[in-house]
């Protein structure tokens, strides 16, 4: 059956094809029985027949004219539709055509009451054991035969027993029930043709009364259940193309009415549940575009399918472009992408930098209850400013404000850790101290703003002057610390002079400023802590100003203790 012919036409067809099948089945049987019945009355037409010639046969016989029986067989041989009439003796011979019968019944009556005949001839007709021949002999009843001549033509030989009767037993004797058989063969061709004309007629009126059945019933199915449906068709299809509002129109209280009546509440329920939806997809969707963060989510076969402002803003690609790119090159590193959504969720964000921003990359496979794959989501949060703002924080707690230099609380934290390495690596460590000369009188004579400002231009020379992983740091007031990782006690010496040699030769606003040093380094000085090679370098310190200033001095080892 075609799919796509209409309903109206597809229940038609199948009530057709019902009744169809009914009405030949009918047609077939009410032929079948007519022509059954026309046989029948062939054969008691014919048993009649044949009981007419045997009552004929019996009075010519009885009337003592032997003679006239045997033209009274011929005679009714060129009767209309008779194809061939025989009066068969129990052995299947012809009767009346030798002198068995008549020796016998002179013998019998004790006088030559019959004339033989001049000429015999043994006619043989059916074989004495012939199953038809024997059934009527015994049975005493007429059997019809069906059969084909030789042109393939239906014929009916019908086969009657010739009774034995108590006024034959004077010629023929007594004790046999049957005395002979009539055979009388047929053309069923009149009786064919009545068939013929029988299965006309029933063809004809089943055509006639099945295209009226057809038409009647296509009628009332398009009226009473194709209509109906059509129209809760109609209105499922204006439902599917969004006319939530549409109504089928209730005529009945069958069930195509109870149909109609459930499709509407269906569509009311589903209005509502449309429109909830709808006004949660308004929200959703005001949140995910009026969101900073930028939101790229795509579905079960990775096609990227949403795209918020704030995405196309924070990568500068448009949307088209992202989507064409696909998800997993949204900041053009399609690795560390793939990495993050074989991650678990609660892993937390990865951080990624892309074109001078820093992001928080959120990254997820999303899959259903039955753990099938539904799509994927990806959240970029720009924390550019959070990071600048955490590494001034960190750079603020870590630094001097007035000389940018790390403080004091660093420089403890950073020697301490330089200190255990070094005990650990057996790498020398040495620390460089020193003050600025006389700093209390340039407070005193030119104010503390010439103070700042002399402070800030030693430590831009004392940055100068280290390498880039050396640590200059402010230890207080006027006094500065550097603390020099892999340096011998005499690489600090030839830093610290270096750096000494250089303030000495510059001016800040034309005052000419001096420092004293004092080095330290270990393993060369012995000490227990990174707090005792602070100490040693500060004590170095003390013997340059002791010495007169603007100099640098190294570290002397401690005296060993005096055992008492």
């Amino acid at each position: 059956m075609n799919k796509h012919m209409r309903i109206r036409y597809k229940i038609t067809l199948a009530v057709g094809v019902a009744i169809t099948t009914v009405l030949v089945a009918m047609a077939m049987f009410y032929t079948h029985f007519q022509e059954q019945s026309v046989l029948q009355q062939n054969e008691r037409t014919m048993q009649k027949l044949t009981e007419s010639v045997a009552q004929g046969l019996q009075a010519v016989m009885l009337a003592g004219s032997a003679d006239i029986a045997e033209s009274y067989a011929d005679r009714l041989k060129g009767v209309s539709d008779v194809i061939d009439f025989r009066i068969l003796r129990k052995n299947g011979n012809e009767a009346f055509r030798d002198n068995e019968t008549i020796e016998n019944v002179n013998r019998r009556r004790g006088e030559e009451s019959f004339a033989p005949r001049d000429t015999e001839t043994e006619v043989p007709v059916l074989a004495g054991d012939d199953p038809h021949l024997q059934a009527t002999i015994q049975s005493g009843k007429a059997v019809p035969v069906y059969d084909r001549d030789a042109n393939g033509n239906r014929t009916l030989t019908f086969l009657a027993p010739i009774k034995a009767i108590e006024s034959c037993s004077r010629c023929h004797g007594s004790g046999e029930a049957v005395r002979g058989v009539i055979k009388l063969t047929t053309s069923l061709a009149p009786v064919e043709r009545d068939i013929l004309e029988l299965r006309q007629y029933s063809l004809g009126g089943l055509a006639i009364g099945l295209m009226a059945t057809m038409l009647l019933t296509g009628y009332m199915l398009g009226r009473i259940v194709v209509t109906p449906l059509e129209k809760v068709m109609a209105a499922m299809g204006r439902v599917s193309g969004g006319d939530l509002d549409h109504q089928v129109p209730i005529d009945s209280r069958d069930e195509l009415g109870r149909m109609a009546n459930s499709f509407n509440r269906m569509t009311s329920e589903l209005k509502t549940s449309y429109d909830g939806l709808r006004r949660e997809q308004d929200k959703l969707t005001t949140i995910i575009h009026g969101a900073g963060e930028g939101i790229v989510v795509t579905d079960g076969s990775g096609k990227v399918v949403l795209v918020n402002p704030a995405a196309e803003r924070l990568l500068e690609k448009s949307a088209s472009q992202i989507i064409g790119e696909g998800f997993e090159h949204l900041i053009d590193d399609p690795d560390s992408m793939r990495t993050w959504l074989a991650q678990e969720a609660h892993e937390g964000p990865a951080t990624a930098t892309y074109k001078g921003r820093t992001f928080h990359v959120y990254a997820s496979t999303i899959l259903a209850t039955d753990a099938h794959v539904v799509g994927s989501a990806a959240l970029l949060r720009d924390i550019t400013e959070e990071k600048r703002l955490e590494e001034e924080l960190r750079r603020l707690s870590t630094t001097d404000g007035l000389t940018s230099l790390y403080n004091r609380r660093h420089l403890d934290e950073t020697l301490n850790t330089e200190y255990h390495r070094a005990m650990r690596t057996h790498n020398p460590l040495a620390v460089v101290m020193f003050d600025i000369d006389h700093f209390k009188k340039f407070n005193d004579t030119y104010g503390h703003d010439q103070g700042d400002r002399v402070l800030q231009a030693v430590a831009r020379n004392f940055r100068d002057a280290l390498r880039k992983y050396d640590l200059a740091c402010r230890y207080g007031g006027e006094e500065f610390v550097g603390i020099l990782p892999n340096t011998t006690l005499e690489g600090a010496y030839c830093v610290a002079e270096r750096l000494r040699a250089d303030i000495e030769d510059s001016e800040v606003d034309g005052l000419k400023v001096t420092i004293s040093l004092g080095v330290a380094a270990f393993p060369e000085i012995v000490v227990e802590s990174a707090d005792e090679l602070v100490e040693a370098a500060d004590r170095a310190l003390y013997q340059s100003k002791e010495n007169g200033r603007n100099r640098t001095t190294r570290a002397e080892p401690l005296p060993s203790p005096v055992a008492t």
